[in-house]
């Protein structure tokens, strides 16, 4: 359903030392590691939404929690030896419906990860929840577990709206499902969407400002799109025009800022010192183990990063998992040097205040110098800010982020 602060940690702000000869090789070569985070994939939802396109599956009527678990054990004890004596700084439990599970099943989960990894004492633990009476019931207990920021796929509370977007809850459930969460952690964020069928600004505004009345410290905002291989891609239909969208964006950018949430990524909208950490660790090209059916990861070793996959079907991933002998990775590779510039500037972009010019060599291991021109032809173009010491975008470029990013694919 979802879409990061700082890290305080040794890894995060100590610098790279290698040479200048030492980086100009052909691979990475990197002497401190990045931060770690940890992300895990429960598949399953009650219902499957006409927009979704990620790896969830619609729930069997009795959820197999405990072979579930069994797998993603399998799955951690596997890759222990990659991520071996690394701290984790962040933890996301994300889908699907991970509020599907029950209080045991997700106390079982978080006391596997702190019993084979080594998790910071204040780590973010995050979790993706749906409004639905019977998941929101489940908060507290979650909390109790050891969850301390609650992520709440509210969309709208629009009736007409949650109906047309093909979800499960209505606006009071929303509304109810918020006051729980409050409740149960001190962090929660808001997941809502704008630009939706025929939505007008009005009621674009209207859902900003009811989200923005219960003082939650963090709201993700996404404009609708049509994904391939989603029902709406086969029976799309009828959204804002592209202005109407930019009106939008802007209304609730101006709403946000009014409430104390400044935009510090694309879609993300925060307090002071509030910012999701576990995200910040994607845009700053940090690293993150990912478990479950279909989820991606990053790591990175002294000599290479590595991406790897996981087998997306819920039944197969358990199984193959289980089996112990690495079957249950669908996909491992190591990016070659001439793919760093555009996968770090792909996340990077993404923050409205971009990033020190000192983090790429820091978690890519090569020199800038290998896409000097690129950087040139970015700023020509008006898109990216002037600056030997920052890569951050120009209002402009922010505006236009695939067109700034694709300068980097080359």
């Amino acid at each position: 359903m979802a879409r990061i602060i700082p890290i305080v940690a040794e890894q995060a702000t100590s610098k790279l030392v290698a040479s200048t000869a030492g980086l100009a090789g052909t691979g990475p070569l990197l002497t401190t590691l990045p931060p770690l985070s940890v992300y895990i994939h429960v598949p399953w939802c009650v219902r499957k939404c006409p927009y979704c396109d990620f790896n969830s599956h619609q729930a069997p009527s009795v959820l197999p929690e405990d072979q579930y678990l069994d797998a993603l054990q399998a799955d951690l004890e596997q890759a222990l030896p990659s991520v071996w004596g690394r701290q984790v700084h962040t933890v996301f439990i994300g889908g699907g419906t991970p509020s599907l599970l029950s209080e045991h099943a997700m106390d079982r989960l978080l006391s596997m990860l702190r019993t084979h990894l080594n998790l910071w004492p204040d780590a973010e633990i995050t979790i993706e929840a749906n409004p639905g009476t019977a998941e929101a019931n489940r908060l507290l207990e979650y909390a109790r577990s050891g969850v301390n920021r609650i992520s709440l796929g509210i969309q709208s509370f629009d009736s007409r709206q949650l109906m047309a977007l093909g979800r499960v809850h209505d606006a009071d459930q929303a509304r109810a499902a918020i006051e729980m969460a409050q409740r149960a952690v001190a962090r929660v964020n808001l997941d809502l969407m704008f630009a939706l069928p025929q939505q007008t600004l009005e009621e674009a505004i209207q859902d900003a400002r009811e989200a923005l009345s219960f003082g939650t410290e963090h709201l993700s905002m996404y404009q609708l799109s049509i994904e391939p291989n989603t029902v709406f891609a086969k029976f799309p239909p009828a959204l804002p025009e592209d202005d109407l969208a930019v009106e939008m964006e802007d209304a609730i950018e101006r709403l946000c800022g009014a409430s104390g949430l400044e935009r510090y990524e694309v879609s993300a909208f925060a307090k002071a010192g509030a910012r999701a950490r576990h995200n910040l660790n994607y845009w700053q090209f940090g690293d993150y183990l990912g478990l479950g059916p279909g989820a991606h990861g990053k790591l990175s070793f002294p000599d290479k990063i590595l991406r790897e996959a996981r087998t997306r079907s819920p039944d197969m991933w358990m199984q193959t998992a289980l089996q112990r002998d690495g079957s249950h990775i669908a996909e491992s590779r190591t990016l070659d040097p001439s793919e760093l510039p555009f996968e770090f500037m792909l996340n990077a972009l993404r923050l409205r205040e971009g990033v020190p010019a000192s983090l790429y060599p820091e978690r890519c291991g090569k020199a800038p110098a290998g896409f000097a021109g690129m950087l040139t032809q970015a700023t020509q173009k008006g898109l990216l800010i002037d600056s030997s010491i920052r890569y951050q975008a120009t209002p402009i470029g922010w505006r236009f982020l695939n067109e700034l990013q694709g300068v980097f694919l080359s």
